[in-house]
């Protein structure tokens, strides 16, 4: 492995070096076989951001806020991947979601600009309310025809 290798780039703010990663393989679920049965292709990802020197306080707090369910009560980020039939590539799998997974919950939230309906619509939905209660008025049974 080169470099470059080495670290995986989530943002413009935060690159984690692939050492802080650690890896748990066990058996897969599921149907298979023989294959299944005997090798152990599913991987966990795990991530300690509570001790992970790469976060700022800041982005820590935030993957905490986001990403409860993913999170350990230790802070440790747990991914599995068991899609395909090779360690090799569940783990490569694992990264990617990984990778997608912080990126998303450090993605900053926009803001809603408060807008206000115009004064002309406002005014045509109460018309079109009151006349669509007159026509319902005018449907009830007057005590005069009865």
């Amino acid at each position: 492995m080169d470099g470059a290798d080495d670290i995986l780039i989530i943002n413009d703010a935060l690159a984690i070096p692939r050492d802080e990663l650690a890896f748990r393989t066990s058996r897969s679920s599921g149907p298979g076989g023989q294959h299944v049965n005997k090798t152990e292709t599913r991987v966990e990802l795990l991530f300690d951001s509570v001790a992970s020197p790469s976060l700022s306080d800041l982005q820590r707090a935030l993957l905490f806020a986001k990403l409860g369910g993913a999170i350990d009560d230790d802070g440790v980020i747990h991914v599995v991947s068991e899609r395909y039939r090779s360690q090799l590539r569940n783990r490569e799998d694992a990264v990617a979601k990984f990778v997608a997974l912080l990126r998303d919950a450090l993605r900053p939230v926009k803001r809603r600009k408060p807008t206000r309906i115009p004064k002309g619509v406002r005014e045509a939905r109460l018309k079109a309310k009151r006349e669509r209660g007159e026509i319902k008025r005018e449907r009830r049974r007057r005590p005069e025809d009865a």
